[in-house]
């Protein structure tokens, strides 16, 4: 071997290990941020709920127009319980088979508070974990926009490849993005990102072969 293929290669594992450790702390990360939210979100929800049970028995016989009241404010209290269960479990792995994936990416910038176009124009039975690597990539840039931001995503299938395009109109830093395209090529394929002061351009390929 000569001394330039063994730079080659020891260049081809430094990478590979960079690449490894950005994907390990990007899902450190998604798991602090999902525990952050079960506890202060849907715990919080269950503990106030928990409280006003109490509350709506001693009112019962005492004062039933506050214990309806009361009542009232538990269900509003659960649904929103049940709402902010239901994104978890999408952030914790989408259910495509179930739902799809355009009505995943639309639900998503829903939840986000982001005005997005979705186009969608695949096989549906494209492999499930390139559909998923599809939905964190749009997950992560809704996760960095701001409410009331504008996004567009377009999935297409092209040369025998998964291929989509994502466009938001906030700049990002490369860096903070790094992990998806680790993500992407884990499966083969290819990520571009482009940030710009007037949006930020993601465009990617996954082989679906």
């Amino acid at each position: 071997m000569t001394d330039n293929s063994r730079k080659v290669e020891e260049g081809q594992v430094e990478a590979l290990h960079a690449s490894r450790r950005r994907l390990l702390l990007a899902a450190d990360a998604e798991r602090r941020r999902i525990e952050h939210e079960l506890h202060e979100g849907v715990q919080q929800h269950l503990i106030a709920l928990a409280v006003n049970l109490q509350l709506a028995g001693e009112l019962t016989d005492s004062d039933t127009a506050a214990a309806k009241r009361l009542l009232a404010e538990m269900g509003r209290d659960v649904q929103q319980a049940l709402d902010e269960t239901a994104q978890l479990a999408q952030r914790i792995y989408p259910q495509l088979d179930a739902v799809g994936l355009g009505a995943l990416l639309r639900s998503a910038a829903v939840t986000a508070g982001v005005r997005a176009s979705v186009d969608v124009g695949i096989d549906p039975d494209q492999p499930p974990e390139l559909l998923a690597a599809v939905y964190w990539c749009w997950l992560e840039l809704l996760h960095r926009s701001a409410r009331g931001a504008r996004a567009t995503i377009t999935v297409r299938e092209e040369d025998g490849a998964l291929a989509f395009d994502i466009d938001e109109d906030g700049e990002r830093s490369v860096a903070e993005l790094a992990h998806l395209g680790d993500r992407v090529e884990a499966l083969g394929g290819s990520l571009t990102i482009l940030s710009e002061a007037n949006g930020t351009h993601v465009s990617g390929s996954l082989p679906s072969g």
